[in-house]
């Protein structure tokens, strides 16, 4: 496994981190043993990055990790995403980035990991009534207190990333980007690269929409998700094809080409691959073996043009949310 940097001088961490998410929430049920099991086959195929969230199964998802991690932890680079509110019904109802939140939520998420720190922590969204210093400050004073590594942030646009960055260095930026969704490329990246400051990309294959996976059920997130909806979905399908043409050329598959062409935006970014099952992952990795030149690029862009997709990538709620998707924020 070869290694990228996080942030212009480090850490390294693998060229592919796993995403954790969907071991607990969002798509559905997921099998326990399998899950544990996929981060095991992650962790042996040199993968040292893992990503999670407090709110993801409200808990469950980072004692999952502690779980699989047990008696290995400094073999790991664990970065964990907070802030986000969640009611019994398991519904969104806000966020809470305010100082004494920000150590009220790493408190809890050190005692479910089962850890002393934790390698980069990051606000899942801009709080809208707390500016980003304040909540940037508040980590760092945990980084000072040794409980925090390294500072991230996550959906947010160029304006917000000058302002962490201008309070303490930022290392990573989580954000959604694919063949799907490119609309860091206007604004946010180039900031980011002048800033030094890294990309790790979620949502490489669009929720499955370019490896041709459906919704599970009612309780699976792209059941509300504007990309898989009527007149979209029957577009985006056809934008879908024509990458799997590309990929059967290529003797891959489009989950492959879909996470290779993300490999090949450049050194500083970083892919997470949202598996669930060690199929799906060992599926994912040999995307790592893919080179792709400048004929195959242009193949792709021809067969998925940027822009082309059609619908948000989340619901219209979801969309409010994002200071990435602000006009200002590019």
């Amino acid at each position: 496994m070869r290694t990228r940097l996080l942030g212009r001088s480090g850490p390294a961490v693998s060229m592919v981190g796993l995403g954790c998410m969907g071991m607990s929430d969002f798509y559905g049920p997921a099998d326990r043993a399998e899950s544990l099991a996929t981060i095991h086959a992650a962790a042996e195929a040199g993968i040292t990055l893992l990503d999670t969230g407090d709110f993801y199964g409200m808990g469950h998802n980072e004692m999952l990790v502690a779980e699989a991690i047990k008696g290995k932890r400094d073999k790991f680079f664990i970065q964990v995403k907070f802030g986000a509110q969640r009611a019994p019904d398991n519904s969104f109802i806000g966020y809470d980035a305010r100082p004494n939140a920000v150590k009220t939520w790493l408190a809890y998420s050190l005692k479910r990991l089962g850890t002393d720190h934790i390698d980069l922590y990051m606000p899942a969204r801009l709080d809208p009534v707390v500016p980003i210093e304040e909540t940037v400050g508040a980590i760092a004073e945990m980084v000072k207190a040794g409980y925090v590594r390294h500072i991230g942030l996550s959906e947010v646009g160029a304006a917000t990333i000058r302002k962490a960055h201008a309070t303490h260095p930022i290392a990573g930026l989580q954000i959604e980007y694919s063949l799907a969704s490119r609309g860091i490329e206007a604004e946010i990246l180039p900031t980011l690269r002048e800033l030094g400051i890294s990309v790790t990309a979620y949502g490489v294959l669009s929720r499955g929409l370019l490896s041709g996976s459906k919704p599970t059920g009612a309780k699976d997130f792209r059941a509300m998700s504007p990309r898989f909806q009527g007149e979209n979905l029957v577009r985006n399908q056809a934008l879908v094809d024509a990458l799997a043409k590309v990929a059967q050329r290529l003797r891959i598959t489009p989950a492959q080409l879909a996470i290779a062409w993300v490999l090949h935006q450049g050194s500083d970014i970083i892919p997470l691959i949202g598996a669930r099952k060690r199929t799906q992952l060992e599926e994912s990795l040999k995307a790592l073996e893919i080179r792709l030149d400048p004929a195959d690029l242009a193949q792709i862009e021809a067969a998925m043009p940027k822009g082309a997709v059609a619908g948000d990538r989340y619901p219209a709620h979801g969309m409010q949310s994002l200071d990435s998707e602000r006009k200002s924020a590019g």
